[in-house]
């Protein structure tokens, strides 16, 4: 009866604790800041070559702002609950997608891509939901568990990103599927996987990939083949599906230390032709305009949003809003290197947007829902009812 009654006590205290008040000097105040920073700098690339497009992009990051101070309310048990759920509503419009017959006025293909829904209003892109929902559904799995520190362990989360990854790749959609793994991979370090394991997956995985880099579809292959050739300077590809990258890579190196301004950017964007320049290139628009100065500045921009999401996390006592937070930071960080990546030459051209920055309503306001989950996270100080996150009882954990 006293222990009990002592439980009872303490989960009272805890309930009391929360219900008090919420905790609003927090480090989501930085993912917030460096978003909103971004999603003008966004606004600016855009108007530099598509002016008409701006009206439409500020009633978008309205929308998206809106949408992270609603994800933001919810409590976290809440979130958890819904992981499950949420992830059977994304795999079946992954698998709607799919489905032969379907006509184009839903399924709206672009560039031979089945990736959009047609909703009356927009187009919504349901692989940008599948990463929030792979995010929750690992934490909601991870919370608690102990599994994951042994080599078979590893197999369930890594098959509830792979499952959405392979849905992805049928699109085709290389650059969103190439999200999932690394943000598994960071999941399952912050929840304390341990690094050898999680090596062991990591040979096996690139030796899979290597193995099935003939399924890849022809132009697929044949944008690996023009970055390889582009990064030895062959230009035999300039002129061919190698013409992007070669553009936007001329581009980046034109804006020299500082960038050459509005008018000049502008014209040798409009001249230059760069395909993509106000969506998946729009990085390349940022070189031209503000230079060098201009990609670091959007560099460190991302790595505050990292810094906070992890001091999110470091600060957080329940292990799903840790992982959450860790998964989420990371996801818009890999995002921003494949797209940057892309844009200079290191990555083959995969049709990634820069989070925040390109224009579409699915790829900002799904981006504003990450920053508000991370931002959710760290407004509460959940009552902990068990033990602190990822400590673990045998003595080989310990070792």
């Amino acid at each position: 009866m006293t222990m009990s009654t002592g439980y009872s006590a303490a989960v009272h205290r805890g309930e009391a604790r929360h219900r008090r008040g919420l905790r609003w000097l927090t480090p989501g105040w930085l993912c917030v800041l460096a978003a909103l920073l971004l999603s003008l700098l966004g606004l600016a690339a855009i108007g530099t070559t598509h002016p008409e497009m701006v009206a439409k992009q500020m009633v978008l990051l309205g929308l998206g702002i809106l949408a992270a101070m609603v994800v933001a309310v919810p409590h976290m048990r809440w979130l958890q609950l819904l992981s499950l759920p949420f992830m059977i509503l994304v795999l079946l419009m992954l698998l709607f997608l799919l489905i032969p017959g379907v006509p184009d006025q839903i399924v709206h293909p672009r560039n031979g891509a089945r990736r959009w829904i047609n909703i009356g209003f927009t187009d919504m892109q349901p692989s940008e939901l599948a990463k929030i929902a792979t995010v929750l559904l690992i934490a909601s799995w991870l919370r608690f568990r102990e599994n994951h520190r042994s080599l078979p362990g590893l197999i369930r989360p890594l098959l509830m990103a792979l499952v959405p990854m392979g849905l992805i790749l049928l699109q085709p959609d290389l650059g969103t599927a190439l999200l999932f793994l690394p943000v598994c991979f960071a999941m399952l370090f912050a929840a304390g996987a341990r690094p050898r394991h999680l090596l062991i997956v990591v040979l096996l995985g690139a030796m899979a990939g290597a193995a099935m880099t003939p399924m890849l579809r022809p132009h697929q292959r044949d944008r690996i083949e023009a970055m390889w050739a582009q990064f030895r300077g062959d230009d035999q590809f300039e002129n061919d599906i190698g013409y992007q990258g070669a553009r936007s890579m001329m581009l980046v190196g034109a804006g020299g230390v500082a960038g050459v301004g509005r008018e000049t950017a502008g014209s040798m964007l409009k001249w230059n032709h760069l395909p993509e320049e106000h969506n998946d290139m729009i990085f390349a628009v940022i070189c031209t305009r503000w230079g060098i100065l201009g990609a670091i500045a959007t560099w460190c921009l991302y790595g505050l949003i990292l810094l906070g999401g992890l001091m999110t996390a470091a600060i957080c006592r329940d292990p799903f809003g840790r992982l959450v937070a860790v998964g989420l930071a990371v996801a818009l960080l890999a995002q921003m290197v494949i797209n940057t990546g892309m844009t200079i030459g290191l990555m083959p051209i995969t049709g990634m947007t820069l989070p925040f920055v390109s224009y579409g309503g699915s790829s900002l306001v799904t981006a504003w829902i990450m920053i508000g989950l991370i931002f959710g996270v760290s407004l509460r100080r959940p009552p902990l009812l068990w033990r602190h996150s990822f400590e673990f009882d045998d003595e080989e954990s310990k070792a």
